[in-house]
């Protein structure tokens, strides 16, 4: 397919707000403990209300309902809005920067899995090994295959960023006795790692631990807050600056260094 001007960006934002949908229902499928595939139709969750076609457009539907479900008039969480909107403008930001290519479509399939582990790990604080470890090789085979990288800088940006979130927990659960960081975190820093490269990390990992810190203010704002132990998800900020590093590292990078 030949995609001129606007038209492959375009595509791009519309295939993105649908996998967004999709996105959605795997993540609560997988809060829920529900298959993926069964029910085959979405429902309310609060409910069981069987939503129409209409229901289910990306984020139409959520403004036509008024955020409310038709049937029982319960609010939708807002989550749902939010992951397609992530999505689309991701798919939107992927279609700028690299048009119809094959690295595009890579970090398409990355875009969504990391999608759905940072929100299962922003509601459970758990970072599903069946998408993290599957996830690193994937991400161990695509990057030299499609993504400019060589085995050795990729292998080394795996190795590297596990090890030096592995050091991390170590360290921590030594010096205060409780574990700071989770293993989770050390699996996703494998994928993240084998999928930038080593030369990107210290920008995911800067861009990462800054979005969290940010973050980390909010979280102390909870009634259940527990000061400087307030526990924050760290994979959906590892995730954005894998995903920042993707689309603007290299810019910013020499943007920095004054070249």
């Amino acid at each position: 397919m030949n995609f001129h001007g606007h038209a492959f960006p375009a595509f791009s934002l519309v295939l993105g707000l649908i996998l967004g949908s999709f996105y959605n229902v795997c993540i609560h499928r997988y809060l829920a403990g529900e298959s993926i595939g069964n029910p085959p139709r979405s429902k309310c969750p609060k409910c069981g209300h069987t939503l129409s076609w209409w229901e289910n457009i990306p984020l139409l539907s959520y403004a036509i309902l008024g955020g409310r479900c038709r049937a029982c008039k319960r609010s939708i969480s807002p989550r749902y809005v939010v992951v397609e909107a992530v999505s689309g403008l991701l798919a939107l930001a992927l279609g700028l920067k690299f048009g119809p290519d094959a690295k595009w479509a890579v970090y398409m399939v990355f875009s969504g899995i990391l999608i759905v582990a940072g929100f299962i790990d922003l509601d459970s604080y758990i970072l599903p090994d069946f998408l993290t470890l599957p996830g690193a090789g994937l991400a161990l085979l695509c990057a030299p295959v499609f993504l400019d990288l060589s085995v050795w800088e990729s292998l080394s940006g795996a190795a590297l960023g596990a090890g030096i979130f592995w050091g991390i927990q170590v360290a921590y659960l030594r010096l205060r006795g409780i574990e700071g960081m989770g293993t989770g975190d050390i699996k996703l820093m494998l994928l993240l790692g084998g999928l930038v490269g080593i030369r990107a990390l210290p920008f995911l990992i800067f861009t990462g631990a800054l979005s969290a810190l940010v973050a980390g203010f909010f979280y102390m704002r909870k009634k259940d807050a527990k000061g400087m132990r307030t526990a924050v998800p760290f994979g959906p900020f590892l995730s954005l600056g894998a995903m920042l590093s993707i689309l603007v590292g290299d810019g910013v990078m020499l943007w920095f260094a004054g070249v």
